[in-house]
């Protein structure tokens, strides 16, 4: 069985030693297992640039990314407490609904989804508001922007906020001033830059922020102060752990570092757009977001005719063995392609050559652009 290259935001292709690293089966109290948490969330932490030493926790939760976005909201905020939500896509919109659905009071500052949020809007936001906490998406991964995360750390503390900035689809695959972000929290997931698989996701947190909410969580299996004191107290997870995804991400963490680390794998990744990018634009589409603010992670292409259909633009490069994204863009029609996972710059003109054929299979009327 050959797997398909996925140019999606995740679940990502992955290398068959991380896959091979599944095999073994561990129990969830195996000291060699709780060895493994132990020094996950170390490699995490070193990851960051940080350390416990420095008043830094990584904090593992299972489930998707998203269960680790709810289980931060839902556990840090007091009962007073107020959100500002920086949103310019549909991830910075499930922020939001998860602050409300836990009944949390907050207000939004929206942008288009191809502009950067405005920063001036949100420095009077702040500044005529009583806001506990502000939040903001890294890399918008509806349409691949990449959002100045310092710019706004530095609103959020100037006016006494705790940052949270989801970095689902840019950790470790994207360079950045961690520290000098002035973040309180940052949540990502094993299944993207890292390289890993579905399974679980990780909160990398300030030690003084999880000691002042011991008592705000509002679920039990989310309660991210409780799952921190059970990972210190004995090394374990306080529910069964995604035991063989942990061992994936233990290799997948591994091979980031045999690769080079996050300067590697970013200069890899931004290979990937651009060779993408560049042959895309020769065919006759376009990028949804302005180039200067493209991040290497994901491209929205828009699609190239008002009578484009892409369930067969899909389906036929599925056949042909290439998996790429439907869009998730409001105001226009779009499709994505990702760069990130186990794929490589050739992989990339492997798929180019497949839009090529499938674009000439479907009579699709292109206007190449200039180099």
């Amino acid at each position: 069985m050959v797997d398909k290259p996925l140019f999606t935001p995740g679940p990502l292709t992955t290398s068959r030693t991380v896959k091979a690293a599944m095999s073994r089966d561990l129990g969830s109290r195996d000291t060699e297992f709780i060895r493994v948490i132990r020094d996950l969330r170390n490699s995490l932490l070193q990851l960051a640039g940080v350390s416990q030493a420095d008043g830094w926790e990584a904090v593992l939760m299972q489930g998707s990314g998203t269960f680790s976005i709810e289980s931060v909201i839902s556990s840090i905020t007091p009962p007073d407490g107020k959100w500002l939500v920086i949103i310019n896509g549909a991830y910075g919109e499930r922020i939001l609904k998860i602050i409300e659905r836990h009944g949390i009071a907050a207000e939004a500052i929206r942008s288009a989804e191809n502009e950067l949020p405005d920063l001036v809007a949100i420095e009077a936001a702040l500044g005529g508001e009583e806001f506990t906490h502000v939040a903001v998406v890294h890399c918008e991964t509806t349409s691949g922007i990449m959002n100045p995360i310092a710019e706004i750390g530095a609103l959020a503390k100037e006016h006494g906020c705790v940052y949270f900035v989801d970095s689902m689809s840019a950790f470790g695959g994207v360079q950045f001033d961690f520290a000098g972000s002035q973040l309180d929290c940052l949540v990502s997931s094993a299944n993207k830059c890292v390289q890993g698989v579905p399974g679980f996701g990780f909160a990398i947190c300030r030690r003084e922020l999880l000691d002042a909410t011991e008592d705000h969580a509002r679920t039990i299996s989310l309660d991210l102060t409780a799952q921190w004191r059970g990972l210190e107290g004995n090394g374990q997870f306080r529910f069964t752990p995604p035991t063989h995804t942990l061992l994936a991400f233990a290799q997948a963490l591994r091979e980031l570092d045999e690769e080079g680390g996050i300067a590697a794998r970013a200069a890899r990744y931004r290979a990937n757009h651009d060779v993408c990018v560049a042959g895309m634009r020769a065919m006759g589409f376009t990028e949804f977001v302005p180039e200067n603010l493209q991040g290497q992670i994901i491209t929205s292409f828009l699609y190239p005719t008002d009578d484009f259909d892409f369930d067969e633009f899909y389906n036929r490069l599925n056949e042909k063995g290439f998996v790429i994204y439907p869009g998730k863009v409001t105001k226009a029609n779009c499709f994505r392609i990702g760069h990130i996972g186990h794929l490589f710059p050739a992989d990339t003109d492997a798929l180019l050559t497949a839009i090529r054929a499938v674009a000439a299979e479907m009579n699709l009327s292109l206007s190449p652009k200039p180099a």
